[in-house]
């Protein structure tokens, strides 16, 4: 796709509203794997985690985007919505952690309702859970938050931050009803043992706004992004889950009376 100026100033026919900027690190479409159907999907730089398995370390620091504005990603959306429409998609706020920037967050989730009928979603840790305001919440349709381990000492190791926040956003969600996706990433020898998965589990089954969980294979896509950062890529020998193993743990999910994918 052509690079698009996103920084460039709204029409002056415009409906005029608060100028409202920050840090991106790409936009992209995708299909099935950022909530359902076809999606814009605009990917924030900046994530106050270092998980092990990252795939994006390229948008781990704000300054790993480039400015914005919100009209410009608005805009650019808006070429897509009939497509979008079509096959019953929306759009998505990802990154990085997109609750590191809440304000443009909240602004393209607004927008993306309101202005463009899009579905939103909005794919987050839950670390930064606090920050988002009722405001965002209320214009967000779906939430796609991970749960990475129910094993505090793990989740810290895996992560290098603490698992209350993620669950307190969870409890939260729930508290308001909005619908959630859960994600949980399975790593082999870190977080396949059994309990672990139970734990993640019968708390996602108690929160009882969770209408799905994906179960997602660890993968190593993004170890080249690793070197070229010059990054030491610490699981570079650990396997991928084999299809029997990730079988097992969408079972657990299962057991709890969970949709799990």
């Amino acid at each position: 796709m052509a690079e698009p100026d996103l920084a460039e100033p709204a029409p002056a026919d415009a409906t005029p509203r608060r100028p409202v900027t920050g840090m991106l690190h790409s936009w992209d479409l995708s299909t099935g794997v950022d909530g359902p159907g076809t999606r814009f999907v605009a990917f924030l730089a900046g994530c106050p985690l270092r998980c092990l398995y990252c795939h994006n370390p390229d948008t781990r620091r704000l300054r790993d985007g480039r400015p914005v504005a919100a009209d410009g990603i608005v805009r650019e959306a808006a070429k897509y919505t009939e497509f979008i429409h079509a096959s019953s998609g929306g759009a998505t706020i990802s990154g990085g952690e997109p609750l590191l920037q809440p304000a443009l967050t909240g602004e393209l989730l607004h927008r993306f309702k309101h202005e463009l009928g899009l579905h939103t979603a909005l794919d987050t840790s839950g670390f930064l859970g606090a920050r988002a305001t009722d405001a965002l919440l209320a214009d967000t349709d779906l939430v796609l938050p991970d749960i990475k381990s129910w094993d505090r000492a793990l989740y810290r190791h895996l992560t290098g931050r603490e698992l209350a926040p993620t669950l307190d956003f969870a409890r939260r969600l729930a508290d308001l009803g909005t619908e959630v996706w859960v994600r949980f990433v399975l790593v082999p020898h870190l977080t396949d043992p059994a309990e672990n998965i139970a734990g993640v589990a019968a708390f996602t089954a108690s929160l009882g706004n969770v209408t799905r969980v994906d179960v997602l294979p660890f993968h190593k896509l993004g170890a080249g992004k690793w070197r070229a950062l010059g990054l030491d890529f610490t699981l570079a020998d650990t396997p991928t889950p084999t299809p029997g193993q990730t079988a097992d743990a969408r079972a657990i999910f299962a057991a709890h009376g969970l949709h799990a994918v």
